[in-house]
């Protein structure tokens, strides 16, 4: 039961970071659960972090 949960926040997390690569705003994060809202803006805001420094365009 804990694997699957931990799959979903990892998922949540990838789907996060690649709207942030996307360009896509951080309101958009289709997440109600505050546990998965935070992996995906945490990704959002790795992918963000990412740009910045020049890892994509």
């Amino acid at each position: 039961m804990k694997r699957q949960k931990r799959d979903r926040h990892d998922r949540a997390h990838a789907k996060g970071y690649q709207a942030g690569v996307a360009g896509r705003s951080k309101e958009m994060c289709p997440y109600q659960n505050n546990e998965a809202k935070s992996e995906w803006l945490g990704g959002w805001r790795e992918a963000i972090a990412d740009k910045q420094q020049g890892l994509f365009k």
